[in-house]
């Protein structure tokens, strides 16, 4: 039954799948599911809501194609599933690091129960990994085959060791248990449904412009970033589920560099904002430098993207400017 399964769904990748996107009432997993409700395929949304919120994908309970379900991958689950994307992961340090004993058990147990679903059912599964994988990169830009920088004992390292073993695991099953695996290296990523208190630096520059706070500049401000609207992460990441023959890892991310501080002040200009610029000590292993290099991405997967930096950012604000904050709730205490 299994090997007739897998032999069907390799030659039925363009027809109606049943899909499963593990933190999918998160930031990008909101998107994802909005996008592949719209295509017509049948989306099961799973998420324990830590981070996320219900009110992300509260438009798709009415769909006959969306199913959402609250559970933590961390936790076994039975589904039958022909594709899914593990999304779930708090991806923000003011959340990863709420319980890094959890985040690290996430990527770990979550990806485990993950790809042993993969494995029964003959799903092809997809991974969302990070940039932070590279840690503070010693090569600029840095491509797929950087090993990176990490250090495994600071108050990063449950994120960014976490990720790190999950795409071990997911290339095990791939080699050991014949999985069809995908991994994309997520980097930087911005847009609407972002949760405005998890201290990431567009919502929080954003929130403190909007509300005529001073802004906050770790550091000196010198230390770059790339961000890429999420219309152009969903965009690559259900690319990069449907190419056959191509596990990666691969980059995806915008590779035009700004630093935080020319964030804040394109912030400030395009909020109307009279908010000031202060600084504060940078935290501990933040990487000073972050650029992808896309060109695995553009060879594989015909893609770059297409939104400019001051185009997301307007529709950013332009969202931020219709939500109540009294509505987000920060990490919760039985995130255990």
């Amino acid at each position: 039954m299994i090997f007739t399964r897998q032999r069907f769904l390799r030659t039925a990748r363009s027809m109606i799948q049943r899909i499963l996107v593990t933190g999918g009432a998160g930031f990008l997993g909101s998107h994802l599911c909005e996008r592949l409700v719209s295509d017509g395929h049948d989306v099961i949304c799973l998420d324990n809501f830590f981070t996320s919120q219900k009110t992300n994908v509260v438009h798709l309970l009415d769909k006959p194609n969306f199913e959402l379900i609250r559970h933590d991958i961390t936790l076994p689950i039975h589904l039958e599933v022909d594709q899914i994307y593990n999304m779930a992961c708090p991806a923000a340090p003011g959340h990863y690091q709420f319980n890094p004993i959890k985040t690290i058990k996430t990527s770990v147990m979550g990806s485990i129960n993950m790809l042993g679903i993969a494995k029964r059912c003959g799903a092809r599964i997809l991974q969302a990994s990070t940039s932070e994988v590279y840690g503070d990169p010693e090569q600029h830009p840095q491509t797929e085959s950087y090993r990176g920088s990490v250090n495994p004992i600071g108050i990063r390292a449950c994120y960014d060791e976490g990720k790190r073993v999950a795409e071990t695991l997911f290339m095990d099953y791939h080699r050991s248990n014949n999985v069809d695996v995908r991994i994309v290296r997520i980097f930087n990523t911005y847009g609407p449904r972002m949760h405005p208190f998890d201290g990431r630096v567009v919502a929080n520059f954003i929130r403190q412009a909007l509300a005529g706070d001073d802004i906050t500049i770790f550091g000196d401000g010198s230390q770059t970033r790339s961000f890429c609207y999420r219309d152009d992460l969903v965009e690559v990441i259900i690319r990069m589920m449907n190419c056959d023959g191509f596990t990666g890892p691969v980059n995806i991310g915008n590779p035009h560099e700004f630093t935080i501080r020319q964030l804040a002040e394109k912030t400030i200009e395009l909020t109307g904002s009279s908010s000031k610029l202060i600084e504060a000590p940078l935290p501990a292993d933040d990487p000073t430098r972050r650029r992808p290099d896309i060109s695995l991405a553009k060879e594989k997967l015909d893609w770059e993207p297409k939104i400019e930096l001051d185009q997301g950012l307007r529709h950013t604000i332009d969202w931020f400017k219709t939500i109540n904050l009294s509505d987000y709730r920060p990490p919760t205490p039985n995130f255990s």
